[in-house]
């Protein structure tokens, strides 16, 4: 029997006629996958999940995914990516390279997509609780006639007690490469700037104030990347919609602010920033 190390995936989907095939779906602890049986030409699901509902400091998850040609893999989560600092009766995985901080979450996920392939890759927010240290990095490369959704978004923390922008750290970067050349570089890092109150407070930090405050009023945010043939139409419906906006001075700030702009290949869209108070798929995916 083949050991896997902790926190570590691999997910190969293959097509054999119209049936897609999950031909290797491997995991360990705390990471676990879910593939339900579906209907449907050519598409594979899989769910990533962890055990216990959420990932501790210390826990660190490498996630590979393989698409073979024409496959079309969708990638989900069962409910948020809730991210704690410590949990009552959780120790952290240990793994080889004890030297990282022990008090961050990372993730990484690397998947190559084919010629007339597909990445949907849709999960849940993430929402880090009191403290917490989450580091994120997603790695694509594609064919230049593959196709991707790839929607990443984080929400302001557990705001039904209170908790709002309260977290240590979040870092996230999504990576996009076609045929080999980047196309796109996604980044975003947040943390409180604050200094202890035994230092000295500069007049830049003054003007910055708190994350909370800095990120108010809204309490999620999200960045959508499409490219490829299969995301064309919505693409198209998204710049008809932004060139039909308006901006103008409003007596009350919107339910949602969002932008768009174009890949530098002019195939996709990156960087549709939402702020959103309401359900984002609807809004932002249609």
């Amino acid at each position: 029997m083949i050991s896997i190390a902790a926190g570590v995936g691999r997910i190969v989907l293959d097509v054999h006629g119209e049936d897609a095939i999950f031909t290797e779906l491997s995991y360990a602890y705390p990471l676990k996958l879910l593939s339900p049986r579906l209907n449907r030409p050519k598409v594979g699901v899989a769910y990533v999940v962890s055990y216990g509902g959420g990932l501790v400091g210390g826990d660190q998850v490498d996630l590979i995914a393989v698409v073979q040609k024409d496959g079309i893999l969708v990638m989900l989560t069962q409910g948020t990516t809730k991210v704690f600092k410590s949990r009552a009766g959780r120790t952290p995985i240990a793994r080889a390279d004890a030297s990282l901080n022990p008090s961050v979450t990372r993730q990484r996920l690397h998947v190559s997509v084919p010629s007339n392939g597909a990445l949907f890759l849709l999960p849940e927010p993430v929402t880090c609780f009191r403290s917490a240290n989450y580091h994120q990095i997603q790695t694509i490369h594609l064919s230049s006639s593959a196709s991707l959704v790839l929607l990443d978004w984080y929400t302001s923390g557990r705001k039904s007690i209170g908790e709002e922008w309260v977290f240590e750290r979040y870092y996230s970067l999504n990576d996009v490469h076609i045929d080999g050349k980047r196309i796109a570089r996604d980044a975003t890092l947040l943390e409180d700037t604050q200094p202890s109150s035994a230092s000295p407070v500069s007049p830049t930090t003054k003007r910055q104030g708190t994350l909370a405050d800095r990120m108010a009023p809204y309490s999620c945010y999200a960045s959508v990347l499409l490219y490829g043939p299969l995301t064309k139409l919505t693409r198209d419906q998204l710049w008809a919609a932004y060139e039909a906006t308006t901006v103008f001075k409003q007596p009350a700030r919107p339910n949602i602010v969002w932008s768009i702009s174009p890949f530098s290949t002019g195939q996709g869209a990156v960087g549709l920033q939402s702020v959103v108070g309401v359900d984002i798929y609807r809004k932002a995916l249609g």
